[in-house]
Order: structure tokens, then C-alpha cells, then sequence
């Protein structure tokens, strides 16, 4: 159901005006606007971001293994979802993944720029996109599957976008989440990407049982690469006190780099797959399930 944010009125219809209070969703840019004040800022995100991700994220191995890592989870875990939301959709890399391979369900991206949604649109022109605060959610018991891939970190009020979650998803739904790990990691990276936290681990799963979640799958991942990631924020950091990092170095990196570090990520999304659960490293995976 989709549930007006200005009288909290529930409906099955998808008009864009209430039938109760008469409130007209606007479009911007030609998508729907549920918080369009603050599509042109926000403090949990550089609308300017998304053309460098754009540019970057197709042959970048963490972005290709994450996206593996997801792929992979909503098989084992969700596979015969009837209709998908991604929160914070960015640049539509990861929907665009899912929609290739589900391209006979229901799929929602939202995202709080538009910035971001036009270059989401143009990866997967037939797939609905919304603007929309991830603290306000207009849906409740909507979705089978609900997925939030590194957006939890950009929100200060981040129990209340689980609880959000929690809300917008059917009786028995299943949550897909990653996050960045561990606070002693943070860099001048975190700054530029206005990160408000990374997480720890038990923190998280506090936080989702709060909200009514039940936890089914909980790694890291991005383990075996965690001394060489320790490494460059470290260094990042040093530079920082001298001068302006270069936060964007870990994405600009050579192919034979990337070749390399891509294969090493590749192997440990197999672990993973394989059953073994990392204690350790930059990012986390968790499924949960709506009880």
C-alpha cells in the first residue's frame, strides 16, 4: 500500500493525489517527488558524487563483487520476490544488476536526488524510480524485498530509516543490507562520501532487532583486503593533516590493479557463499527477515 505523508492515509491506489486529503505528489525531472525539499540538498550526500560513480563503478572490482555478493544473496535467501525497493539507488548499478536478471518483477528505485535517478534511468529505462527521504517511506507492506546498499551510513536517523523499512515491507519480507565497517578504518574518504558512521557489527544487529528484524545472515566482507585498505587511510589521513587527500585515489586505480584486487574479492564472495563468515573487514553483509 502506498501511504500519503502528509495524513498517513493508506491506499491500494498508485493515483498521485490522496483521496483523503487531496495532497498532489509533484514530479521533478520527471519522477515523483515525495520529499522535494530536500531533493536539491541534503547533508547525507554530494549530488555531485553520482557522475564519478557513474564513470567509475562499471569496471571497479569492489562494486562488481558487491554486486555479486547481492546477487548471490537474493537467490539463496529471496528468490522468488515478487517486487523489489531500493533504497538510496545512487546511479542504478546495483538495480540494474537485478532488474538483467528479474526482469519480470516488480522493481522500485528510489533515490533522494534526482541527480542520481536520471543516471539510474538511463541504465534501466523501464524500471519505476522515485525521489524519496528514506526517513519517510511511503509504502507499508508493500514489498517482498527491500535493499539499502551502503545508505545507512549517510543518515544520522538511521533506526528510524529501519524502522521505515521494516514498515514498508510485507509480513515475512526479507531486507538486504551493506555498510562500511568498523570506525578505526575512517579517513578523510568517509568525510568527502558524508559518511556520519561506519558500523560495528553488534551495534548493527541491535539496531535491527529494535526494529523487528530477524537476522538470517550476517559477514564482512572485503577481509582479505582489509591491511591494504588499513593501509591507504592511514596514509590518507596523514596526508590530510598536510594537504587535501585525493579521497577519490581508491577508486582511480590502474587495471592491473583492479584485475588483481578483483580476483582476490571474487574469491572471498565464494567463501561466502560456501557458508563462511568473516568477523572482519571493510564492509558488512547482512539478511534479515520481517517477523
Amino acid at each position: 500500500m502506498r501511504k500519503c505523508l502528509t495524513c498517513g492515509k493508506c491506499s491500494t491506489s498508485a493515483s498521485s493525489q490522496c483521496s483523503n486529503c487531496g495532497k498532489i505528489i509533484q514530479k521533478i525531472s520527471g519522477f515523483f517527488a515525495y520529499a522535494p525539499e530536500l531533493e536539491s540538498f541534503s547533508s547525507g550526500f554530494r549530488a555531485g558524487y553520482f557522475q564519478e560513480l557513474f564513470e567509475l563503478e562499471e569496471n571497479h572490482f569492489w562494486f562488481q563483487n558487491r554486486n555479486s555478493l547481492i546477487l548471490w544473496a537474493i537467490q539463496k535467501y529471496c528468490p522468488h520476490f515478487r517486487s523489489f525497493l531500493e533504497v538510496g539507488c545512487g546511479t542504478g548499478y546495483v538495480l540494474s544488476a537485478i532488474a538483467d536478471r528479474y526482469s519480470k518483477r516488480e522493481l522500485v528505485g528510489s533515490e533522494i536526488f534526482t541527480a542520481g535517478l536520471n543516471f539510474a534511468a538511463q541504465r534501466q529505462p523501464n524500471v519505476e524510480f522515485i525521489q524519496m527521504d528514506a526517513r519517510k517511506i511511503p509504502f507499508v507492506n508493500e514489498f517482498d524485498l527491500i535493499g539499502a546498499f551502503d545508505v545507512l551510513e549517510h543518515i544520522e536517523e538511521d533506526q528510524e530509516v529501519l524502522s521505515q523499512l521494516y514498515e514498508s515491507l510485507l509480513p515475512g519480507g526479507m531486507l538486504l543490507l551493506t555498510v562500511p565497517q568498523h570506525q578505526w578504518l575512517w579517513s578523510p574518504a568517509d568525510d568527502y562520501a558524508c559518511h556520519v558512521r561506519r558500523y560495528a557489527s553488534n551495534d548493527l544487529h541491535r539496531q535491527l532487532a529494535t526494529a523487528g528484524f530477524k537476522i538470517l545472515r550476517s559477514t564482512s566482507f572485503v577481509t582479505a583486503l582489509l591491511p591494504i585498505m588499513l593501509v591507504s587511510r592511514m596514509l590518507m589521513r596523514q596526508h590530510a593533516k598536510k594537504t587535501e587527500a585525493d579521497v577519490m585515489a581508491e577508486l582511480r586505480i590502474s587495471a592491473i590493479t583492479n584485475s588483481i584486487l578483483s580476483r582476490i574479492l571474487a574469491l572471498e564472495v565464494r567463501l561466502i557463499r560456501l557458508g563462511i563468515d568473516f568477523p572482519i573487514g571493510g564492509s558488512r553483509l547482512i539478511v534479515a527477515h520481517k517477523i
